[in-house]
């Protein structure tokens, strides 16, 4: 089985209507609000891929990078 690797989560910041999902639907609390409740990514190693935050995104606004070695 490969070994996934996150090399990045990026929000679009000028979809994102701040609605908090992303934060509260991650299980390994990889995100935290930042400044006017703006998701940013706090913990990107704790992140497994599980794409969560990107299934829930009313936005589309938040994708998750992985590498499949």
């Amino acid at each position: 089985m490969p070994k996934r690797t996150i090399t990045d989560l990026r929000i679009n910041t000028l979809w994102c209507k701040r609605c908090g999902i992303c934060i509260h639907y991650c299980p390994r609390e990889v995100f935290v609000a930042g400044e006017d409740n703006l998701p940013k990514v706090g913990a990107l190693d704790r992140c497994t891929g599980c794409r969560l935050c990107e299934y829930w995104c009313p936005d589309l606004a938040i994708e998750v990078l992985i590498d499949d070695e």
